[in-house]
């Protein structure tokens, strides 16, 4: 490898263990806090996840108020009413919890307590002028590494477009990782987000812009993943699966957050808008087919990813093994019960120049180890809409 200069940079501090949510109060006095806004989602109010917070603030006399008005695919509305609620209430603390929906709001939020105007003069990469009010990040799922990414992907519903805003000042103060907390998450959830954490330490992997730092974390979330995901969606109360996905999730979004993703990413974003597709699930669908794409870019690479999962590479040329990389992946989707195409979510081969289009300005497209052209991506989309139009490696 020639060798090059580049980054590393966590800014987010890490708690992670069982019942390490307990440790909240702690942790808001620590960072200076008198008033905690707690942004959660309808779904882990119900379960109790957000109590579970709540609890130990009651506890110690920690103010806090709770908006819990998110929905999945953010909306920019969201971050200007919680923000204006958290002003009102004298908030100078965001906690968030839940999965990446929760946490990217939580952090926008943030950013908006002490930047001015509206979130979407910041959408893009290093435009926050100043760091926001403390956030404490506390995933349900283990997926989005939203914990302590610099991204938070947010939709404009009206006008059907997602919004991503990229910044260090926008990474949580601290990601408190608690294992327990992700026990309830339903299989179905479990093998979405699982494959979205996947994605991550995949893509990162093999992309252009992966150096020392972040390619060894990505194996090693690909290892965690490989012996953990089967048995966290099947024996949910399976908390060693458990601690392993997002123990796995956190390292794969450590390993992405300075290198970027791929094509699968760059496409789920405008499917996912336009189509209402869960991140977890087009990824899944599309990961296979963008893998055999990018075989020939890395064929090193994905022979190591055939090894992680489990395939026998011995005696077999380099371009032979990596292929089983792609064979592995696709038999791992449909183990945990993924087996959908793009067609089940209504996508038409009339919206795929659309969809390129929109693909093809993404910052995850520059770093793909095979540079695309408009017509592949469309072709990608293609092979992602039928289970038996899978793309055949080059």
């Amino acid at each position: 490898m020639i060798n090059r200069i580049f980054r590393y940079e966590m800014p987010t501090i890490i708690e992670f263990g069982n019942g390490a949510a307990k440790t909240l109060p702690h942790h808001v006095r620590e960072l200076g806090g008198s008033k905690v806004l707690i942004v959660s989602d309808p779904g882990v109010l119900r379960v109790g996840g957000v109590k579970r917070l709540t609890a130990p603030l009651d506890e110690e006399q920690i103010s806090y108020v709770i908006y819990s008005d998110i929905e999945p695919d953010p909306n920019i509305e969201s971050v200007a009413a919680a923000t204006d609620l958290a002003k009102t209430e004298g908030c100078d603390l965001v906690v968030g919890i839940g999965g990446g929906s929760s946490l990217d709001t939580a952090k926008a939020i943030g950013l908006m307590l002490v930047n001015e105007g509206n979130i979407r003069d910041y959408v893009g990469i290093n435009k926050v002028p100043r760091k926001g009010a403390p956030v404490i990040a506390i995933p349900t799922t283990a997926g989005t590494g939203s914990e302590l990414t610099i991204w938070s992907v947010l939709s404009d519903k009206k006008a059907k477009v997602k919004l991503s805003v990229g910044s260090p000042y926008n990474c949580p103060s601290l990601a408190l990782c608690d294992p327990e907390l992700t026990a309830s998450l339903p299989a179905s959830l479990t093998a979405s987000t699982g494959m979205d954490a996947l994605t991550h330490a995949l893509e990162s992997y093999v992309n252009k812009a992966t150096q020392p730092i972040s390619e060894g974390m990505s194996v090693q979330a690909m290892k965690m993943i490989a012996r953990s995901l089967r048995t966290a969606v099947v024996q949910g109360e399976n908390l060693q699966a458990r601690h392993d996905m997002l123990l796995a999730s956190l390292i794969a979004a450590m390993a992405f957050n300075p290198t970027r993703l791929g094509l699968s990413h760059a496409l789920a974003i405008p499917l996912g808008a336009h189509f209402k597709i869960p991140h977890g699930i087009v990824n899944a669908i599309l990961l296979p087919e963008v893998m055999a794409f990018n075989l020939i870019g890395n064929l090193e690479k994905f022979k190591e990813i055939a090894v992680i999962f489990g395939e026998k590479t011995d005696h077999l040329s380099l371009r032979e093994a990596a292929d089983l990389s792609v064979s592995a992946i696709r038999r791992l989707k449909e183990d945990i019960g993924i087996t959908q195409t793009l067609s089940d979510y209504g996508v038409t081969e009339e919206a795929l120049n659309m969809i390129a289009e929109e693909a093809m300005q993404s910052g995850n497209v520059p770093v793909n180890p095979v540079k695309p052209t408009h017509e592949d991506l469309k072709q990608l989309c293609r092979a992602a809409m039928s289970k038996t139009n899978a793309i055949t490696a080059r």
